[in-house]
């Protein structure tokens, strides 16, 4: 039996925190895409992280429209255009986000999910949904970094949904991304054990 390929292995293992696989379409996709191992592995830990922060939204604000699918999928494929631009993998670039959202569209995606790899690392645009938001936030803190204009933006919307004063939910959002970010170099460690190319 032949052994599992690095990418394989990206997509399966468990990982130390245990994390959840990416959804069976978006797993498809990067075994036809051939994606590189390392990729694989960060878009599990960003997907991960995202499912605690859709979950917690949830139940923090369950009168907040909130499309939990579109996050996963979301984090789940933000940074795919570094299949394309494999250079952004280990160095600085953007060139992957408009070359994700085409690269998804093109494989039949529909343009509200495939404009998570374009958006998620611009928030601060007026129109920036929950969504998009949610999906920024978690491809921050899963390696423990704080951005604190991002993170007043998704203290708007709870604020604003919750109908509560603004320091009450900075301070409940703090609180978990602090805990997320307790596990940082544990998903660090895991991402860096698989190859960028393989």
């Amino acid at each position: 039996m032949k052994p599992p390929s690095p990418l394989d292995r990206a997509l399966s293992d468990p990982g130390d925190p245990p994390m959840r696989p990416l959804p069976p379409a978006v797993t498809a996709l990067l075994l036809r895409l051939q994606a590189p191992p390392r990729l694989a592995a960060h878009l599990r830990a960003v997907h991960d992280v995202a499912h605690e922060l859709a979950d917690w939204t949830r139940e923090r604000c369950p009168g907040l429209p909130l499309d939990r699918e579109a996050v996963l999928f979301g984090a789940a494929t933000h940074d795919i255009g570094k299949t394309v631009h494999e250079a952004e993998l280990s160095g600085p670039g953007s060139a992957h986000e408009e070359a994700g959202r085409g690269l998804l569209l093109a494989h039949g995606f529909p343009p509200d999910l495939a404009r998570f790899a374009g958006t998620h690392a611009s928030w601060a645009r007026a129109e920036v949904t929950v969504e998009e938001l949610l999906v920024s936030t978690a491809d921050k803190v899963w390696k423990n970094k704080r951005v604190p204009d991002l993170e007043d933006r998704l203290v708007a919307h709870l604020a604003q949904a919750n109908g509560s004063p603004r320091w009450e939910e900075f301070l409940a959002l703090d609180d978990v991304l602090s805990r997320i970010g307790e596990q940082a170099a544990r998903r660090l460690a895991f991402q860096a054990s698989f190859p960028v190319r393989g």
